[in-house]
């Protein structure tokens, strides 16, 4: 509830600084903790202008056990919204180990600190491709999980649920909400914060913003023979600022003291929308040409994934309210304004 103290891992970063915003602007009290492998000082800097309220923060790393003890010693938490992960999903087809060790490694470590010091409230940041290939369309919480999971990325997100739902069986105090999310764009209206990946964008959205702003000559479009209406993956994009809010729900549910147990819950639109449409409705929020080349399919993509979200608005009282002209505005607006993003120069 406001009031209460919530620790963010991750709070740097893209999903985890609009949710940062949002808990503020709603009076939680707030302890953001990153190792800034993705992320940036000066983000939090900005979500403090956005906000007029200072923020505490903490560089750590989730995999150095004694880095949580400190934080963990310093304030009294009431509740932890965990963001912190490798996310790329290409990279972890590349570079597997390094995404065990830091998304289930670090996670455990938390979980440890977290048992130790009597803290047993999670938000854990899911995401849909513990889904694997979808069974049906659009995808219910109830679908099997870690069955054709298609890369690593999506491995260490359902090995995660696994570890918690053990957690949750194993003592009853643990409250654990896991959001699984589908695809976050756009920025904050202000333009003051947005997407700002460390080299080549791995997600699509600042790609486009990249090439619209003149960073790069071109969109690479992984696959164009997809079974879908146009040939391009079609995915499930949800605005930043509704995604962020389906965290503080969350946060407000699990702090209150008629909840207890394991929960799942789907964050999305429940609109599919392909690749050429996102293009399209990109150039029309710009007024940009974004020139495009098709090219290979990238390891571990799937043709379409879309959410059923009734569950998150029946019992979080959640809905996307944002739609893609948003998205597509509001990811321009952070980008022309900030064209090498948190940098003033590349």
């Amino acid at each position: 509830m406001p009031g209460s103290t919530v620790l963010v891992t991750g709070g740097a970063g893209y999903v985890g600084s609009h949710s940062v915003v949002q808990l503020l602007n709603q009076g939680f009290t707030v302890v953001v903790v990153d190792n800034l492998v993705n992320a940036s000082q000066e983000c939090l800097k900005r979500v403090e202008e956005i906000t007029g309220k200072k923020v505490t923060s903490a560089v750590a790393d989730l995999c150095k056990k004694d880095d949580l003890e400190k934080i963990f010693k310093q304030y009294k938490i009431d509740c932890v919204i965990h963001f912190a992960a490798l996310k790329a999903v290409g990279e972890s087809v590349s570079i597997p180990l390094a995404y065990y060790k830091n998304n289930v490694g670090g996670t455990v470590t938390l979980l440890e600190v977290m048992k130790d010091h009597n803290v047993k409230k999670l938000v854990y940041s899911s995401s849909a491709t513990v889904y694997g290939t979808p069974q049906k369309l659009p995808m219910t919480e109830d679908q099997p999980t870690g069955v054709g999971c298609t890369n690593p990325y999506g491995r260490t997100k359902y090995f995660v649920e696994e570890i918690l739902k053990d957690l949750v069986k194993s003592d009853p105090e643990w409250s654990v909400i896991s959001l699984r999310y589908f695809n976050p764009v756009g920025a904050h209206e202000s333009g003051k914060i947005g997407e700002d990946p460390k080299g080549i964008p791995n997600n699509i959205m600042p790609y486009i913003a990249q090439v619209a702003v003149g960073r790069r000559p071109d969109l690479k479009i992984f696959g164009n023979d997809y079974n879908t209406p146009d040939g391009t993956g079609v995915r499930d994009y949800v605005h930043i600022q509704d995604l962020a809010e389906g965290h503080i729900a969350a946060a407000k549910k699990i702090l209150s003291p008629e909840f207890s147990g394991w929960k799942v819950y789907n964050l999305g639109t429940g609109q599919g929308l392909s690749v050429l449409q996102l293009v399209k409705a990109f150039e029309d929020a710009s007024g940009r040409k974004v020139p495009y080349e098709v090219v290979g399919r990238r390891a571990g993509d799937i043709d379409a994934s879309y959410a059923d979200v009734s569950l998150a608005e029946k019992e979080l009282h959640w809905k996307a309210t944002k739609d893609v002209n948003d998205m597509c505005r509001d990811t321009w607006r952070w980008q022309s304004m900030n064209p090498n993003g948190y940098q003033k120069s590349d």
